[in-house]
C-alpha cells in the first residue's frame, strides 16, 4: 500500500502564506524586536491566573486531496474563564498608537488565534471556543484586547480552507524536492578530474556538514574552490543532511562565480531551485526607490499578486538570476526585491551577501530555527568577513539631522520636535565637556540610547501618521533616515559588551558618537551558530589562527589547508628590499620608479601593481609614465568607477603583439580580488609595501584592545589584514595550470621573518 504524503507545516507561516498583508514600506520594525515582543509576552502571561497555561504545544493533523498536514505550535495563552470555558490569549505588542488598532486592522493575528483555538477544541473535544487579541503598546505597557466567541464548526471550516489554499504551493515542493533529490543521486563532478587538493577540499565541506561542525579552509587561488564547496553541499542535500544551502558573498563577482556553479551542474542534471538577490536600488523598476503604494505599482497591492508569481517561477524556471525574477515581476507586477526574497524562504540554494545572514539590519528575519538547522553557510572569501562583521555590529548616531528635525517640526509635531531637540542638546553637552578631537568611554552610551528611544517613538507616530505625504514629504524623507539611523544605534545597544568601546569625535559644529565593535567574533558566532554547518574558505585564509579566533570558531570545528596545485616553475618571486614606509617614500620613489619601468621596458606584456594607497599610487605613477615609450600603454585605477570603467580597465588586458600595458591600482580594491586574468592577459603583477592599514582611532583601538587579552594587538589591527590584502593582489597571477609570471615583492619587511612567515610556501 503507497505511503500517503504527510507534510508538517507551522501556523505562522501557514497562515502568513495565505493571508498576504501589510505594506512594503516596512523599515519600521522596532529595535531588537525579538527582545521586546519575547518580553511584552512575558509580561503580559505573568497576569495569568493559576488554572491559565502559557505557551502551549497544540497540533492537528488535516486531510487535503492525497495529502494530509501536520499543522503545530505553541499559543502564547490557554485561559480558563468565569464559565468553565476555554480561551485562547494571542499577544502582540507595537510601539504604535493603540487607538489605530480596531478589531479587524490585522486579520492575520486573528487567524493564528483560530488556528490553535480549533486545535485546542479538537483535542479536548469542544464544541466552542473563545479567542482573544492582546496588543501591548511598548514601552508604555498599555494594553488593548478584542475578543470572539466561535463555534467549532466555523473554525473547522476555516483551517481546512486555510490548508486548502496552501496545498497547490506544499504539492510543487514536494514534487520538485523528489525531482531534485532524484536527480543529485545521478549528479557527478562536473569535470573529467578533479584538481590537485580539490577533493580534499570537497571531501572535508561534506564531512562538515555531516558532523555538524564548521570548516575553516585555507585554499589557493585557481584550485576552483566554488564548485568544490557548492558540489559536496549539494550532495548533502540528496542525502538528507540539509534542505538549503547559502552561498554568501562580499562582492559581485563572487555570484557570478556561484551562479556560473550552479549552471554547469544543471547542464550535468541537476534540479534544483537557486536564487540570487540583489540590492533593492540594484533590481528597483521605478526611477527612484520608493516602497509607498502611492509611488510604486509593484507595491501596490503585491500580497494580492505575490504567491501567483511564486507559483509560477517556481513551475517554470530553477536559475533565478536577477534577470530571471526581473522578467517574473514585470509579468505579474510584484517588487523584484521582495519577490527575491519570498523565493529565498523556499530555494533550495541562496546567492548573495553576507548582510542577510549576519546583519541584523537586513537579515533573513523570517527564517525560523529548524529551518536554519537544516541549511549550510558556504562563506566565499571569509576573510572579508571581519571587518565587514564590524561594520554590521557597530552603529552611530550623528548630531546635525537632530538639529534640522528639531527646526522642521517646530510648531508642527510637538513630540517630533521635543525628542529631536533632546537628542540634540545631548550632543550639546559632550561638544561642551570635549577636552580634544575625540572622546573614548568603555561605558555604553545609556543617557543617549534613551534619548534615541524615545525619539523613534515619536517618529514612528509621525511617520505612520497618514498625513505624512504631501507638503511633509521632504520632512518625512530627512525623519525616515534618522529614524533608521536611531534604530540602528539602539539596536547596537542591545549588542553592547566588553567588545566595545564607544568614541566621539568633534568636528567644527559636527558630533558623531560611533558604539564600536571591536571583536566581531562573538556575534559572528551567535549568528550562524543555528545552522546547521558553516564553511568559511578563502586563499588568503591566513594566519588560520587568527581566522578561527576572530570569526569565532568552537572547539571542534575543522581546520584545513591544501597546497597550491601549481608548480614553482610557473612563478617567478622576486623580492626588492625598498622602503615604502611613508617618512621614505619621497626618498625611494625614484628607484621605485625605475625598478617598475625597467621592468616594463625589458618584457613585454600587462602588469598589474598594487599599492597601499591612492596617494602613494599616484605618487609612483608619476615616476613610471614619465618617459615611456609609445607601446607602453599606462593606466591607473580611480576612487570611484562607474561600473562601465571597470570593465574598460579590465578589457585593455588583452595580448596584443607590441604593447605593453601597466596598470595601478590598489590593495584591497575592486581589482585586487575576484578577477581572473589568465594566460596571456597578465605577465606579471608588482605589490608594493605590505598593505598596513592606515594608522587611525579605530585600529589603534583595535590594537590596544587586542593587546590587553594577552594577544599581538599590533598583528591584530595592522600586519594580519594588510598582509591579506597583499596575498589576494598577487595572487591575480597564476589563476590556472598554463599560466606564467613575475610576481614582485617592494619592500625590505618581506625579507623579515614575521613577514616572510606569512608569505605562501610558493613564494618563498
Amino acid at each position: 500500500m503507497e505511503a500517503i504524503p504527510f507534510i508538517q507545516i507551522a501556523v505562522r507561516p501557514l497562515v502568513e502564506y495565505v493571508l498576504r498583508s501589510g505594506d512594503l514600506n516596512s523599515g519600521f520594525s522596532r529595535p531588537n524586536a525579538l527582545v521586546e515582543g519575547t518580553r511584552a509576552h512575558q509580561q503580559v502571561q505573568r497576569q495569568y491566573g493559576e488554572q491559565d497555561q502559557k505557551e502551549v504545544y497544540l497540533s492537528a493533523e488535516i486531510p487535503c486531496g492525497e495529502l494530509v498536514f501536520l499543522v503545530d505550535g505553541r499559543c502564547d495563552g490557554l485561559l480558563v474563564l468565569e464559565d468553565g470555558g476555554l480561551m485562547i490569549d494571542e499577544i502582540k505588542s507595537t510601539s504604535g498608537d493603540l487607538t489605530l488598532i480596531e478589531a479587524e486592522t490585522y486579520p492575520v493575528h486573528w487567524a493564528q488565534a483560530k488556528c490553535y483555538a480549533y486545535m485546542a477544541a479538537l483535542e479536548r473535544g469542544l464544541e466552542h471556543m473563545a479567542i482573544q487579541l492582546t496588543y501591548m503598546q511598548l514601552p508604555s505597557g498599555e494594553l488593548k484586547r478584542f475578543r470572539r466567541k466561535l463555534e467549532f464548526a466555523e473554525l473547522e471550516a476555516f483551517v481546512h480552507e486555510l490548508v486548502k489554499s496552501y496545498a497547490p504551493y506544499a504539492r510543487l515542493l514536494m514534487t520538485h524536492r523528489g525531482q531534485r533529490d532524484q536527480s543529485i543521486t545521478a549528479l557527478q563532478f562536473p569535470f573529467p578530474d578533479y584538481r590537485v587538493g580539490q577533493r580534499k577540499l570537497a571531501g572535508a565541506v561534506y564531512k562538515s556538514i555531516q558532523e555538524k561542525v564548521s570548516l575553516f579552509a585555507k585554499a589557493p587561488t585557481g584550485i576552483g574552490k566554488t564548485i568544490s564547496t557548492i558540489f559536496p553541499a549539494v550532495k548533502a542535500i540528496g542525502e538528507g543532511h540539509l534542505q538549503q544551502i547559502f552561498y554568501l558573498t562580499a562582492r559581485t563577482t563572487n555570484r557570478a562565480a556561484a551562479e556560473a556553479a550552479f549552471s554547469l551542474l544543471e547542464e550535468g542534471g541537476l534540479r534544483m531551485h537557486a536564487v540570487t538577490l540583489t540590492a533593492k536600488e540594484k533590481v528597483c523598476l521605478q526611477e527612484q526607490v520608493s516602497c509607498r503604494k502611492e509611488d510604486c505599482p509593484f507595491a501596490d497591492g503585491f500580497y494580492d499578486r505575490i504567491n501567483g508569481a511564486v507559483l509560477d517561477i517556481l513551475t517554470n524556471e530553477t536559475l533565478l538570476g536577477r534577470q530571471v525574477i526581473e522578467t517574473y515581476a514585470i509579468k505579474h507586477r510584484v517588487c523584484p526585491f521582495e519577490f527575491s526574497l519570498e523565493l529565498a524562504y523556499t530555494a533550495d540554494a541562496i546567492i548573495c551577501d553576507y548582510n542577510y545572514i549576519f546583519d541584523p539590519r537586513v537579515s533573513l528575519k523570517r527564517m525560523f530555527a529548524e529551518q536554519k538547522g537544516k541549511a549550510a553557510l558556504l562563506v566565499d572569501e571569509a576573510h572579508h568577513l571581519v571587518d565587514r562583521g564590524r561594520d554590521m555590529y557597530s552603529a552611530e548616531l550623528v548630531k546635525r539631522p537632530f538639529l534640522e528635525l528639531q527646526r522642521a517640526y517646530k510648531g508642527i509635531n510637538d513630540g517630533v520636535y521635543r525628542a529631536a531637540k533632546a537628542v540634540n542638546s545631548c550632543f550639546v553637552v559632550l561638544r561642551k565637556e570635549a577636552d580634544g578631537p575625540h572622546q573614548i568611554d568603555t561605558d555604553k552610551p545609556g543617557a543617549l540610547l534613551k534619548l534615541a528611544e524615545d525619539f523613534l517613538i515619536e517618529a514612528e507616530r509621525e511617520l505612520f501618521s497618514p498625513m505624512t505625504g504631501g507638503a511633509l514629504a521632504e520632512k518625512a524623507e530627512l525623519l525616515l533616515e534618522t529614524y533608521f539611523m536611531a534604530n540602528n544605534f539602539l539596536r547596537t545597544g542591545k549588542l553592547y559588551d566588553e567588545r566595545y568601546i564607544c568614541y566621539t569625535e568633534f568636528a567644527s559644529n559636527e558630533v558623531r558618537l560611533v558604539q564600536f565593535c571591536l571583536d566581531p567574533s562573538n556575534l559572528l558566532r551567535e549568528a550562524g551558530k543555528s545552522f546547521r554547518s558553516r564553511i568559511f574558505f578563502s586563499a588568503t585564509l591566513s594566519p588560520l589562527s587568527y581566522f578561527r579566533d576572530m570569526l569565532g570558531a568552537n572547539e571542534e570545528d575543522y581546520t584545513l589547508s591544501v597546497p597550491s596545485p601549481f608548480s614553482r616553475e610557473q612563478l617567478q618571486v622576486r623580492i626588492l628590499p625598498y622602503s615604502t614606509r611613508y617618512r621614505d617614500r619621497d626618498r625611494t620613489k625614484a628607484s621605485i620608479g625605475g625598478l617598475l619601468r625597467t621592468v616594463l621596458l625589458e618584457r613585454k606584456g600587462n602588469y598589474l601593481f598594487f599599492f597601499p594607497s591612492y596617494a602613494y599610487m599616484n605618487l609612483i605613477y608619476e615616476e613610471v609614465a614619465a618617459g615611456l615609450p609609445e607601446n607602453i600603454a599606462v593606466m591607473r585605477q580611480t576612487a570611484s568607477m562607474s561600473e562601465a570603467e571597470r570593465e574598460q580597465f579590465l578589457a585593455a588586458f588583452e595580448a596584443e603583439d607590441g604593447v605593453t600595458l601597466a596598470a595601478f591600482a590598489v590593495m584591497g580594491g575592486i581589482f585586487s580580488e575576484g578577477i581572473d586574468l589568465v594566460g596571456d592577459r597578465l605577465t606579471g603583477v608588482a605589490v608594493i609595501g605590505v598593505g598596513l592599514p592606515q594608522i587611525g582611532l579605530e585600529r589603534e583601538l583595535i590594537r590596544d584592545y587586542f593587546q590587553a587579552r594577552e594577544k599581538d594587538g599590533y598583528d591584530y589591527a595592522y600586519v594580519y589584514p594588510g598582509m591579506n590584502k597583499v596575498l589576494q593582489a598577487g595572487g591575480r597571477l597564476i589563476r590556472s595550470e598554463n599560466d606564467r609570471g613575475l610576481l614582485l615583492l617592494v619592500d625590505d619587511r618581506y625579507l623579515q621573518p614575521h613577514y616572510a612567515g606569512l608569505l605562501p610556501e610558493e613564494w618563498k
